[in-house]
């Protein structure tokens, strides 16, 4: 028997994409080198749970994330995350920043999906101005993740209204869950 094919059945419909910084990784705790790569940085605390703990029930990660493909890989490396993740899709490799739907059709087409897969995507993140704008705009579900002080918690306009806010890594896990099986 084809060990892919029990996989592939225990894996969940949804699909997890996450920004990285203050979404993962604490960007307080950023060490940067002189070339403004990020050398040391500490998770947020509960991130690395609910990053172990999504992949651990069958759900496809992806990072989706601005910045430099070597400061996510020291990282997250770094941190015990890396390989928790299907495919990581970063700024620096799309030449493009989110909100540009780029960056998440980059994913998609990673992941093998299409963008009739949308609604079966959601995008974690801290930015009301990139990571939900983007999402909201391709038609994925937009959830933001409000605990850092560093960014706007007021959307400047509709484009930036998450459909979903937690304040907290931990509390995705539950509503992951919960949007699963909407899908179901």
């Amino acid at each position: 028997m084809n060990h892919n094919t029990t996989n592939i059945s225990a894996q969940k419909k949804l699909i997890v994409f996450l920004d990285c910084g203050d979404t993962i990784i604490d960007e307080g705790t950023e060490i940067r080198d002189d070339h403004d790569i990020v050398i040391q940085a500490n998770v947020i605390p509960g991130a690395d749970v609910m990053v172990k703990t999504l992949a651990e029930r069958g759900y496809t990660l992806a990072i989706v994330a601005d910045g430099n493909a070597q400061s996510f890989k020291n990282i997250l490396t770094q941190n015990g995350l890396y390989d928790y993740f299907t495919t990581m899709v970063y700024s620096e490799t799309v030449k493009a920043s989110k909100p540009s739907p780029r960056m998440f059709k980059a994913a998609i087409g990673a992941l093998d999906l299409s963008e009739q897969d949308c609604n079966r995507i959601v995008m974690v993140g801290n930015n009301l101005s990139r990571d939900v704008k983007g999402a909201n705009q391709m038609g994925i579900t937009s959830i933001f993740l409000s605990w850092t002080p560093r960014y706007p918690k007021l959307h400047a306009d509709e484009s930036e209204i998450p459909q979903y806010t937690i304040s907290h890594p931990l509390e995705l896990i539950d509503l992951v869950e919960q949007l699963n099986d909407k899908l179901a």
